[in-house]
């Protein structure tokens, strides 16, 4: 029987990106912008800066994705 690795394995260790590498957490977000945690939480969604919910709850952490807070951030320069 042939025991070549599957097409899409490849010999090369995977280069897996940590979370914390795409994903903000809301604080984050917040200290980069300077403002709080709570204006995030409020004013972010209704701003077009979309978060991930991650858990149920009062104990649910709101994530940003890290490319797209840049990409809000750029949208937001003034001509």
């Amino acid at each position: 029987m042939d025991t070549q690795p599957h097409p899409s394995e490849s010999s090369r260790p995977r280069k897996h990106r940590p979370a914390d590498a795409v994903l903000m957490e809301t604080s984050e977000v917040a200290a980069m912008l300077s403002m709080s945690t709570s204006w995030v939480y409020r004013e972010a969604s209704k701003l077009g800066l979309k978060g991930y919910k991650l858990g149920r709850g009062k104990n649910a952490k709101v994530l940003y994705k890290r490319t797209e807070v840049f990409k809000w951030l750029e949208q937001q320069k003034i001509h």
